[in-house]
């Protein structure tokens, strides 16, 4: 957006760009959402239709609460609070039964529901919902002749939540490369336009181009939140568990496309304050940045395909080859933009597969 913009124009900006990244959240978690209302209505018609409760309030509320819209640890999530609220459902009958209800009764629940889970060895989880639960059946009082039936609807309910869990789509198994490409296609055109600004010596490019390098670490972030949910996919799912070994070599790839990220936005940061000072940089360097780039396609290439980006390492270690040989020149920018040239090459080989050591070692040492 230029610098004549209005307020009211920047306002409107971010707010359609917030609204389009809440859209994409909401497609994102799709599944999860369809997938926790399918639960809860199979978790009633057995609880009503099947068992035969008349309320059975609790089978669909565990249902949900069970799944939730995250896949980190469901099997332990679900497992944990099935107990939990089974356990806090049967204490809080129980005290119904023999003592009825009242704010007694309520502070022996929680105390008695939470100890219970304690002695257990449980997660937090458990333990809360141990104590919530006795809460809601003390206070909603059960119809008279129903007793214990919500406890046995609260396990109707952590058994379909225990079924749903282990039934997960491809997407999240997809998400950590295609999340990958789109990091790696960023890194390319961070390279091809901040080469092009310092040719050009155009500021105001430049200084956008340092601006958008700038806002790379939300790819990031939604780089490693795509990893880690697909590794918590094969984790809670026996379904996918042979896709664990692709799965986790693309989760490998976070960490040195973090630096590879980090390290792009100091060379465009250099080549900005040198377009800035009026500094031309070797044109030579210039081309290294683009071919650096078309590389980094290549690797974009592969992800996209699906495969492991291995074809893309000789392009790589070409354009690490050149860095040893080009002219030198006596300016600390130049020198800045080469370092940064060669340490993106490094990052990028540890991609393709390549250990760190055999990514150091890969680059000749620069000319002097």
């Amino acid at each position: 957006m230029s610098e004549s913009a209005t307020p009211l124009d920047r306002m409107w900006e971010r707010s359609r760009v917030s609204l389009d990244e809440r859209v994409q959240r909401l497609r994102s978690k799709a599944w999860q959402i369809g997938q926790c209302a399918v639960s809860a209505g199979v978790a009633w018609y057995l609880a009503h239709d099947v068992i035969g409760h008349p309320k059975p309030f609790f089978a669909p509320i565990v249902a949900v609460v069970c799944l939730g819209t995250s896949y980190g640890q469901r099997l332990r999530r679900v497992g944990e609070l099935t107990i939990g609220v089974a356990v806090g459902v049967f204490l809080a009958d129980l005290m119904l039964l023999l003592v009825g209800t009242g704010p007694w009764q309520i502070t022996a629940v929680v105390a008695i529901g939470m100890s219970v889970a304690l002695l257990l060895n449980a997660g937090t989880l458990f333990v809360t919902q141990a104590a919530v639960q006795g809460i809601v059946v003390v206070t909603v009082v059960a119809t008279p002749g129903y007793a214990f039936t919500r406890w046995l609807d609260a396990v109707v309910g952590g058994v379909v939540a225990l079924v749903a869990a282990t039934i997960v789509p491809q997407a999240p198994l997809r998400r950590p490369r295609r999340q990958a490409g789109l990091v790696v296609r960023r890194i390319a055109e961070l390279l091809r336009e901040g080469g092009h600004s310092a040719v050009e010596g155009d500021v105001e490019r430049a200084l956008a181009v340092l601006a958008d390098a700038r806002g790379t670490d939300r790819l990031l972030r939604e780089l490693q939140d795509a990893a880690d949910e697909g590794l918590s996919v094969i984790a809670s799912s026996p379904f996918r568990r042979r896709h664990s070994g692709r799965v986790r070599r693309m989760a490998e790839l976070v960490e040195p496309l973090d630096r590879a990220v980090r390290n792009t936005r100091v060379l465009v940061r250099r080549m900005a304050v040198s377009t800035y000072h009026g500094i031309q940089l070797p044109r030579a360097y210039v081309v290294l940045c683009e071919d650096l780039a078309d590389a980094v396609d290549l690797i974009a290439d592969e992800l996209a395909a699906g495969e492991m980006p291995e074809q893309a390492r000789s392009a790589l270690l070409e354009v690490g080859r050149a860095t040893a040989v080009v002219e030198r020149v006596a300016d600390l920018s130049a020198d800045v933009v080469l370092a940064q040239i060669r340490s993106i090459v490094v990052d990028l080989l540890q991609v393709t597969g390549l250990g760190v050591l055999e990514a150091t070692d890969a680059l000749p040492p620069p000319r002097r």
